[in-house]
């Protein structure tokens, strides 16, 4: 590697091969309880818990460590309905006649359509942007790389942190997406790649049978 400057590794606890495996079994079953949720209680949710879950999705790698993302997160109850106005206005156009029909076959067993009275509903909406270009330093305008790569990890942990803060999730993607630019006055170099609904399940909260399906291991790995 060519020189440049370095901080030491900070490694991980030391483990036995045991409480490795049983560490990594545990978080398995942690996340496996996790499922996408369409029912939300408008039960407040303290800023701080959105806050942290943000910080721990910036910790995420990225393509030369630009961080080439921004997280608005919306509680505003007339934010938030204007998102749900142009999301639903999105939606009825995709269902009646951008999906075709393999692709309405697909979420026919989830259930979904065009009503998205979650975003008026939930406590918070979580708007991931994705930067074409920025850089590590505040102001900097360099070319971004990986950048849907790097934001997808971002948003993995983001739904991983806020299910281990005990809230439901739903990942919510209304396209074309550019309506969430303009409400949320983001510039015109950022494309908004995910909403993120988090908040507290409704009561009588449920979840497609469909979605309980997960692929196995012995489907979704190959030993080398």
């Amino acid at each position: 590697m060519k020189a440049h400057p370095t901080v030491p590794y900070s490694a991980p606890p030391a483990m036995t091969d045991a409480a490795r495996i049983a560490a990594a079994e545990a978080f398995r079953d942690h996340v496996a309880t996790r499922r996408t949720c369409r029912m939300f209680s408008d039960a407040p949710v303290p800023r701080e818990v959105i806050e942290a879950a943000i910080a721990a999705a910036g910790t995420a790698p990225s393509g030369a460590n630009h961080q080439p993302w921004h997280f608005a997160a919306v509680s505003s109850p007339d934010i938030k309905h204007r998102i749900r106005l142009a999301a639903e206005a999105e939606e009825r156009e995709f269902y009646a006649s951008r999906a075709g029909r393999e692709w309405l076959e697909a979420l026919a067993p989830l259930g979904t359509d065009e009503d998205k009275a979650f975003l008026d509903i939930a406590p918070w909406l979580i708007v991931v942007f994705g930067q074409r270009r920025g850089g590590i330093e505040p102001g900097e305008a360099r070319q971004n790389y990986y950048v849907t790569e790097s934001v997808g990890i971002a948003c993995g942990l983001l739904l991983t942190a806020l299910h281990g803060a005990g809230l439901a999730t739903l990942t919510h993607t209304p396209s074309p997406m550019g309506f969430l630019r303009d409400i949320c006055g983001r510039p015109a170099d950022e494309k908004p790649l995910m909403l993120v609904v988090a908040g507290h399940p409704a009561a009588d909260a449920t979840v497609p049978v469909h979605a309980t399906r997960k692929k196995p291991l012995e489907q979704i790995s190959s030993w080398l």
